[in-house]
C-alpha cells in the first residue's frame, strides 16, 4: 500500500524559529546562487541574482530605524527572487513536488527550503524558463501554498532566457516583526548566510538586494567586509577532516565580536560568539602593523554536511559526550576545542599582544582604582584571567572580585585537606603543602585588609564633596552625612559591624554594646526610656572591654557616646537649638532611664557611667557661641572645641567637618601610603 504525505502536516512539524525569520528568503537565494552554478559552471561571473524587497502600499508604519531624511520604513509584505540560473527544468519541478526529494542530496540539500517558505508566508508564485531537451525555451508558472499545494497557471510571458522568479508572498506576522527591516540589514544577513559563494575559488555571480531605490551590491559588502585574508586550515577530530576558512574583517565592521560560523551544504547554520574562549581573543585584534581586524571563522565539512537538521537551523550532534557512547563518537564540544586550538595556533602573535594589552590594563585599575587586589595579582594571572584592553571599570571590578572568590573558594578547600592530612602524609610533603596553602591564605588576607582600607579612603572622599556646596549654591543636608556615618533608622541588632563609618570619629565607636541611628529612646531597649527624641547616633560601650560585646552582659556599667549631627555651615545654634546641651540631656535620660543589656537583662543604676559627646558641625558664629557658653577650649588647629562638663560628667567635643576629615585621614595615612593611596 502507498503512503501519502500531508503537506499541511509537514508544514507544521517543520521548526522555524523566530530568530530566524529570514531563514526561507535565504533558502531562495542559495537555491538561486545553485541554478546559476548548474547554468555557468565555473563560469560565475555571468550570473545575475536580484533580491527585491516588497513593502505595503498602505500608510502603516514600522517602528524600525530610518536614516537621516529617510522616512520611517513600512512593513514588509513579501521577497522576490530572481536569478538567470537553469531554470525549472523537468528534473527541478519533479524534485519540488517530491517531498523530502534527495535530487540534489550531494548538495546538501534535505528538501525542506519550501517548506520553510510555507511556514513564514501565505503563498509562493514561481515563474520560470528553461531549456527542454531539445534546447528550446519553455516557461511554467504556478502556485505553492498550503491549501493548493502545487497549482500549475498559464505559462508566463517575458522570458528571453533562462531564469526563475520566486515570489515570497504575505509575510506572516509574527516573523515579519522578529525579521531584519532595512536594505542593509537585509543585505548583510544575506551576505554572511551565504558567504561561502563568496569566498570560493571564482568566487559567487552578481548579487543586489533592492528596496525601492536604494541598491546593496553584495559583491562590493564583500570588498569592504575582509581586511586579510588568513590561511585556510584543516582539523582532524577523531579522524574527521574540519576545514576551517579564517578571515580577518576590517575594523569598520559593525560587529567587532569575533565569530565561529558552523556551516553545512554551503550554507551558515550557527553563530557562536568566540569572545574571551582563548585569553586574548576580545573583540579586535591588531596585526603586526597594528592595524585592526576581526577574526571569523566558517567552519564546513562533509560530518557536519551529513548531521545538520532539516531546518538547518542546528546539528544533530550532542554537545558533549557521556561515558556511554563510543569513542569514535563527535561532540560539538570535541569540534569546538579542535579548532580553538587552531585558532590559537593561527593568531598567536596577534593573541599575544592582546594579552600583554589586557594585563597592562589590569595593572593600571589595580594601581589606580583597586589595590585591594595587588597581594592576589600573580595568583589571578595563573587562574588564566584575561581580559579585553576596552573593559570598563566596573566590569573589570565584577571580573577581579568573581575570580578573587574562586581562590577564596580554593584556599577553604585546599585548607580543609592539608589538616586532613596532618600526620599521615610524610613530613616533607606535608610541610610542602602547608607552606603552599600558608602562603595563598596570606595573600588573600593582604588583599582583605588592602580592601578595607581602600574602602576608607572612598568613604573620606565622598564626605569630603558631601560637605561642599554644590552647583546650586546649597549645602547637602544632615541626612546624608548621617547615612554615610551609619544608616539611619538601625541599630546594632539590625546591621553588620562593618555597615557604619563611626570610625572617622573615633576608632572606639567600633566596640559597642549597642548602637542605634536616629531612633527614639523609647524604641532602644537599652534604655528604657519613655521619650521620643532622637539623639543621632548613640552608643554604650562596656568599659576594659576590648572587643565587640554582642550579648552585652559583661560589667562594669557601659560607657555612653552620643553623636550630633548639624547641616553644613548652619547658622541657627541658640539656647532652645544648641546641639551641646541636646547631647547632655541624652546622657541624662539614659543613665536614669532603666537600662537593659541588648539580651534584655538589667544594669545596675549609675549616675557615674563615663559618657562622650560629639558634635558634627561648622564652626558658624552661632556655635562658636554655644561653645564659648559652655566654657569649651578651642583646639591649637582652630577647627574645634573640645573639654569636660564637670556636672554631667561628660566629655564633649565639637568637629567641624574640615578637622573631621583632616583627623580620620591623618590616623590612616600610613595605611593610605602604603597602598599608593592620595592621603589628602
Amino acid at each position: 500500500m502507498a503512503l501519502t504525505t500531508s503537506l499541511v502536516g509537514r508544514v507544521q512539524n517543520t521548526s522555524l524559529p523566530k530568530s530566524h525569520s529570514l531563514l526561507p528568503l535565504l533558502e531562495a537565494v542559495v537555491n538561486g546562487l545553485q541554478a546559476i552554478d548548474a547554468r555557468f559552471g565555473s563560469d560565475t561571473g555571468q550570473g545575475r541574482l536580484q533580491v527585491t524587497i516588497e513593502r505595503s502600499g498602505q500608510d502603516e508604519f514600522d517602528f524600525g530605524p530610518s536614516g537621516p531624511g529617510r522616512a520611517a520604513l513600512k512593513r514588509i509584505v513579501g521577497f522576490a527572487v530572481e536569478d538567470n540560473g537553469v531554470g525549472f527544468t523537468s528534473d527541478n519541478m519533479g524534485s519540488f513536488e517530491t517531498l523530502d526529494s534527495d535530487y540534489k542530496a550531494e548538495m546538501g540539500c534535505r528538501g525542506v527550503g519550501r517548506l520553510l517558505w510555507l511556514k513564514a508566508f501565505d503563498r509562493i508564485l514561481i515563474r520560470s524558463a528553461y531549456k527542454n531537451e531539445d534546447g528550446d525555451l519553455c516557461t511554467r508558472q504556478f502556485r505553492f501554498s498550503v491549501d493548493r499545494e502545487v497549482e500549475h497557471i498559464e505559462p508566463p510571458d517575458g522570458f528571453s532566457d533562462t531564469g526563475t522568479v520566486v515570489h515570497l508572498n504575505g509575510f506572516k506576522d509574527s516573523f515579519q516583526r522578529n525579521a531584519a527591516k532595512t536594505v542593509e540589514a537585509i543585505a548583510r544577513e544575506v551576505f554572511e548566510h551565504c558567504i561561502w559563494y563568496f569566498l570560493r575559488p571564482g568566487g559567487a555571480p552578481e548579487v543586489t538586494v533592492v528596496d525601492d531605490d536604494e541598491v546593496v551590491s553584495l559583491n562590493k559588502l564583500m570588498d569592504g567586509f575582509v581586511f586579510s585574508g588568513l590561511p585556510t586550515t584543516t582539523v582532524t577530530i577523531k579522524g574527521k577532516k574540519f576545514d576551517m576558512t579564517n578571515l580577518g574583517l576590517k575594523s569598520s565592521t559593525r560587529n567587532p565580536t569575533p565569530r565561529l560560523y558552523w556551516c553545512a551544504a554551503n550554507r551558515v547554520v550557527m553563530e557562536e560568539n568566540l569572545t574571551g574562549k582563548i585569553a586574548g581573543l576580545y573583540g579586535r585584534l591588531k596585526d603586526d602593523t597594528s592595524a585592526e581586524f576581526t577574526y571569523v571563522c566558517y567552519l564546513s565539512s562533509d560530518y557536519l554536511d551529513a548531521h545538520v537538521r532539516a531546518d538547518r537551523t542546528a546539528f544533530d550532534i550532542d554537545e558533549r559526550l557521556g561515558g556511554t557512547l563510543l569513542d569514535e563518537d563527535i561532540s560539538l564540544e570535541d569540534i569546538r576545542s579542535g579548532v580553538l586550538q587552531e585558532v590559537e595556533r593561527l593568531l598567536s602573535e596577534p593573541l599575544a599582544a592582546a594579552r600583554n594589552e589586557g594585563k597592562a590594563r589590569v595593572n593600571e585599575f589595580v594601581s589606580n582604582r583597586a589595590p585591594r587586589y595587588r597581594p592576589v595579582l600573580s595568583r589571578l594571572e595563573l587562574l588564566g584571567v584575561t581580559v579585553d584592553p576596552s573593559i570598563k571599570d566596573p566590569d573589570l571590578e565584577l571580573l577581579l572580585h568573581r575570580n578573587l572568590q574562586k581562590l577564596e573558594a580554593e584556599a577553604i578547600a585546599e585548607g580543609q585537606a592539608v589538616f586532613a592530612e596532618a600526620g599521615s602524609a610524610p613530613l616533607e610533603e606535608y610541610q610542602e603543602r602547608l607552606n603552599r596553602y600558608l602562603d595563598a591564605v596570606k595573600d588573600i588576607n593582604q588583599s582583605d585588609l588592602a580592601a578595607y582600607v581602600s574602602r576608607r579612603r572612598v568613604i573620606l572622599d565622598i564626605l569630603f564633596k558631601i560637605i561642599r556646596m554644590n552647583g546650586q549654591g546649597k549645602y547637602s543636608r544632615e541626612d546624608a552625612i548621617h547615612s554615610l556615618l551609619m544608616p539611619m533608622r538601625t541599630d546594632s541588632d539590625e546591621i553588620g559591624s562593618d555597615a557604619s563609618n563611626l570610625w572617622i570619629i573615633d576608632e572606639r565607636l567600633a566596640f559597642h554594646d549597642y548602637l542605634a541611628s536616629d531612633k527614639t529612646l523609647k524604641s532602644m531597649p537599652i534604655t528604657g526610656s519613655e521619650s521620643t527624641k532622637e539623639p543621632d547616633i548613640i552608643s554604650t560601650r562596656l568599659v576594659d572591654t576590648p572587643v565587640l560585646t554582642a550579648e552585652g552582659e559583661t560589667m562594669p556599667l557601659p560607657s555612653i557616646v552620643v553623636v550630633e549631627i548639624k547641616r553644613p555651615m548652619r547658622n541657627d545654634a541658640s539656647e532652645d537649638k544648641d546641639p551641646i546641651l541636646q547631647s547632655l540631656d541624652y546622657v541624662k535620660r539614659v543613665r536614669s532611664g532603666g537600662v537593659l543589656t541588648a539580651s534584655g537583662r538589667p544594669i545596675p543604676a549609675s549616675q557615674d557611667s563615663p559618657a562622650f559627646c560629639y558634635v558634627l558641625a561648622d564652626l558658624t558664629p552661632t556655635l562658636v557661641s554655644r561653645c564659648e557658653y559652655a566654657n569649651l577650649r578651642r583646639t591649637h588647629d582652630g577647627l574645634g572645641y573640645f573639654g569636660f562638663n564637670e556636672s554631667a560628667k561628660a566629655y564633649i567635643e565639637v568637629l567641624s567637618f574640615d578637622r573631621l576629615i583632616n583627623a580620620a585621614t591623618e590616623r590612616n595615612r600610613a595605611f593610605f601610603d602604603k597602598l599608593g593611596l592620595p592621603s589628602s
